[in-house]
């Protein structure tokens, strides 16, 4: 504590473990502050006291001031734009990259309510120095503890930098708002804020004013006849249906992030950072937790084979007996009942034992579930999250398994198959000539061209099996439709 007074070590000392640690993440700076934000949804791990010290890391921290916000506006709008906002607050709020004010925009003679989301000074040079450091930490670890090396926590860092860095610019999140209100419009109980693009830049984001109440507090929703139980279902199907049925999901769905207004609609902000899922992650995502609903393990295992997420060379059975044993513990229970840090060491001891490589792409997917876990136990302790992400993962199955959609998935391959057509004579003049050479003898079939050879056949036989797939899958649709 050096550089502190006596009475400041005193104090100090009367703090709670909670603030102690709270204070210390806030002075390590953007990167811990985010890994605090994550825990104060994790009581379960960190226990009540400590995950309430947590949350006001969320969006409680000391804000820059009013004059250096409207020097900002004033550089980044252009003066027509920058002009026709009035009325602009003191920050409301202040994050660990950025604050918020309220302030009234006038578009057409019609007053608009909005908030303006503005970059803290010069929070990119800051945040990328925390992370060279971190960056060197996790190459420490990795090099010294070999067993931490299949975590890829270098890998896992240069993610955090790409993400952070697109989400300090401001644009960037105006698009993915614009992109979730586009996708989530008709979901019912879900509701994305407008973006009001003139007001936005790379250093600010102005956006629909939310008229309700953080989900955090719970006595208030309450006070509203706002059914908290319903929000605690609602808040885990919505990040699923979005992350299996349109691949794109808020990541960053703390507390901090998310607001309930007077008609029970779920609000979130803050869209800076964003996950997606291809179409296959998509459906071995829903294919594994549906597996695990219907404690099918040996089902689980052979998604995670099929998707390539354990080694070929691992006993399937066993594979299967190791996640029924982090399985059936938690059927029967309330979330409440459940140990997050045992399941979570549970989880950690199979990866290991099995070899299982760190999906760098499936990391937001698996923090953010935890997180909006933990915001539903807020809301209800005795959710239980595989009740609730049943219906939402059996209709996506069932419509990914729907014949018409089978026969669109075959015609969309078949005309990628069609426009490598052109492809097929090289390909065959290639295999002529090295078959030639291998009756003269000339060709050795254990050399790298021979291999490579071998590839070009079976993309050839690939080629032709999809081709006559495709085929006939027309065919039989032609006949169902015009018969």
């Amino acid at each position: 504590m050096i550089g502190f007074s006596f009475e400041d070590k005193k104090n100090y000392k009367n703090l709670s473990s909670g603030a102690k640690l709270c204070n210390a993440l806030q002075e390590m700076g953007t990167t811990f502050i985010k890994l605090g934000q994550f825990l104060a949804t994790r009581p379960d791990i960190i226990g009540e006291n400590v995950a309430k010290e947590l949350e006001k890391l969320q969006d409680k921290l000391p804000s820059f001031n009013l004059s250096e916000a409207k020097s900002t506006l004033e550089k980044e709008l252009e003066k027509e734009n920058f002009e026709q906002i009035t009325n602009i607050s003191e920050p409301i709020a202040a994050a660990s990259i950025a604050q918020v004010h309220f302030a009234e925009i006038n578009i057409s003679e019609q007053k608009k309510y909005v908030a303006i989301k503005i970059l803290r000074p010069d929070i990119e040079r800051i945040f990328n120095e925390e992370l060279d450091a971190l960056m060197l930490l996790a190459y420490i670890i990795q090099s010294v503890i070999k067993k931490t090396k299949r975590l890829k926590l270098v890998e896992i860092v240069q993610l955090l930098r790409e993400i952070t860095n697109v989400e300090m610019d401001l644009r960037f999140e105006a698009a993915a708002a614009n992109e979730l209100y586009e996708n989530t419009k008709k979901d019912i109980g879900f509701k994305v804020p407008k973006i009001y693009w003139n007001q936005t830049s790379k250093k600010v984001l102005c956006i629909d004013r939310v008229d309700g109440f953080s989900i955090r507090e719970v006595e208030k929703l309450k006070s509203q006849n706002i059914d908290v139980k319903k929000l605690a279902k609602d808040i885990i199907q919505h990040f699923l249906r979005h992350a299996v049925r349109d691949g794109f999901f808020h990541a960053d769905m703390h507390q901090g992030n998310l607001f309930v207004d007077k008609n029970g609609n779920i609000v979130p902000v803050d869209f800076g950072i964003m996950g997606r899922l291809d179409k296959n992650n998509r459906k071995y995502l829903a294919e594994i937790l549906y597996g695990f609903i219907k404690r099918d393990y040996k089902k689980v295992a052979e998604v995670h084979f099929i998707a390539g997420l354990v080694p070929k060379e691992v006993s399937k059975d066993e594979f299967a007996q190791a996640l029924r044993s982090i399985g059936e513990p938690i059927f029967g229970q309330s979330v409440k009942n459940i140990s997050g840090s045992k399941l979570l060491s549970q989880l950690f001891e199979v990866t290991e034992k099995f070899n299982m490589q760190t999906q760098i792409q499936l990391l937001l997917l698996q923090k953010t579930m935890v997180v909006v876990e933990g915001v539903a136990r807020k809301l209800d302790p005795d959710s239980n999250i595989w009740i609730i992400s049943r219906p939402i993962l059996e209709n996506w199955l069932k419509e990914l398994k729907d014949p018409i959609n089978k026969v669109n998935e075959a015609v969309n391959e078949a005309s990628e198959v069609l426009k490598r057509l052109p492809d097929l004579p090289i390909i065959m003049d290639r295999a002529n000539e090295v078959m030639t050479l291998i009756s003269e003898g000339k060709f050795n079939p254990n050399t790298l061209a021979y291999r490579s050879l071998r590839e070009e056949e079976l993309k050839l036989e690939l080629i032709r099996n999809k081709i006559l797939g495709g085929v006939l899958v027309l065919v039989i649709f032609v006949l169902l439709v015009f018969k």
